[in-house]
């Protein structure tokens, strides 16, 4: 599915928003027949939105899919939705809860990301907070539904009631998979009549709590989503308790700080000019790099097609090959440690370590 990988945007018309909380909804996209098998994803991937500021300015976001993903054999969806929160100051999100209505049209991006469980038998667990649960919502509700051999554990931490996106989904989750789904509500603010004390997921609660709830060990697989601190503590206390790497699934939805003020100086030694080459939907060029940009940003120069969302090193939407040369990441909250030891970087992160760099975005 190369524009899942690659920058193609379509315009897809809004079907519905629903309210979900007072600062969140559900924006529901139709998809036309002939982008049905563009427009299909795997359970826990995300598409990016776009659209022009009043400025004249882009603005790219990146929602994940919360519904359950059609089946291989099943028809491509006839639409998709997705969970947006509102953000303080943010463009798009106070553009959908205030001024997006049903009917509107909105540029797409087709799904992509690696935060994905293919449906198979075992048990299986994920940590939230906020919005995180949005991705695993698709996540647990396509591997129940298809897989009868799976069982699913969601702990989510929400700070009220109120707040607490998705509630009759999950609900009705728990209605229809009894014996194979198990909820952990916490609230941080909000004391509940059963269950949980209130506070805050952090690494000390987390690891005193998961051996109580689940068998830590028999579980598969780790899906942790939300704020970088709950996702961080969460990881932290999965590998106090032995958890390898390899179970441990994560995607952090925001970082302060992601902008050109997370740039680190150039390290001694860089080249005083540089080069970079890219291959991008099987066309290659190559172009120079000016001082203090990143890769992506020298690529977009010429080929406005190059991928890309967040540009900060959050969603993961530029990830490229590394096929020659050496590059710096100022950070990296989305490539899972294989995926940069088999030679994979952020594009919208890297800078030239060496006077040539050569990037494979159809790898």
């Amino acid at each position: 599915m190369a524009a899942a990988r690659h920058g193609a945007f379509h315009p897809l018309r809004v079907a519905a928003v629903d309210p979900l909380t007072d600062d969140s909804v559900a924006v529901t996209f139709a998809v036309p027949p002939e982008l049905r098998e563009t427009y299909r994803w795997a359970p826990g991937q995300h598409i990016a939105v776009r659209r022009t500021a009043r400025d004249g300015t882009e603005i790219r976001r990146t929602y994940s899919v919360c519904i359950p993903a059609p089946a291989p054999e099943a028809p491509g969806p006839a639409e998709l939705r997705v969970g947006v929160r509102l953000v303080d100051g943010g463009e798009f999100s106070t553009y959908a809860l205030k001024e997006l209505a049903a009917g509107d049209t909105v540029e797409v991006m087709a799904p992509a990301g690696r935060f994905v469980l293919e449906p198979r038998a075992g048990h299986f667990a994920a940590i939230v907070g906020g919005s995180g649960i949005t991705p695993v919502l698709s996540i647990a509700s396509t591997l129940l539904a298809r897989e009868p051999g799976a069982r699913f554990c969601l702990i989510r931490s929400d700070r009220t009631t109120a707040s607490t996106m998705f509630l009759e989904e999950v609900a009705d989750l728990k209605d229809r998979f009894p014996d194979r789904f198990q909820l952990v509500q916490t609230l941080s603010r909000e004391e509940q009549q059963a269950g949980l004390p209130s506070g805050r997921l952090d690494e000390e609660r987390l690891t005193r709590l998961l051996p109580a709830l689940v068998p830590v060990e028999e579980i598969r697989g780790w899906f942790l989503c939300g704020p970088f601190g709950l996702v961080r503590g969460a990881e932290r206390a999965l590998r106090a308790l032995g958890i390898g790497r390899d179970r441990i699934h994560q995607e952090i939805f925001h970082v302060e700080g992601s902008g050109a003020e997370a740039r680190r100086p150039a390290p001694a030694g860089a080249p005083a000019r540089s080069t970079v080459t890219a291959k991008l939907d099987g066309r290659g060029g190559s172009w120079p790099v000016r001082e203090g940009e990143t890769l992506l940003e020298a690529v977009l120069r010429n080929r406005p097609d190059a991928p890309y969302a967040c540009k900060g090193g959050v969603c993961g939407t530029c990830r490229a090959f590394l096929v020659k040369g050496e590059v710096r990441m100022d950070r990296n909250f989305a490539l899972e440690p294989e995926e940069i030891e088999s030679g994979h970087v952020l594009a919208c992160q890297s800078h030239p370590v060496t006077a040539e760099v050569e990037l494979d975005f159809d790898r």
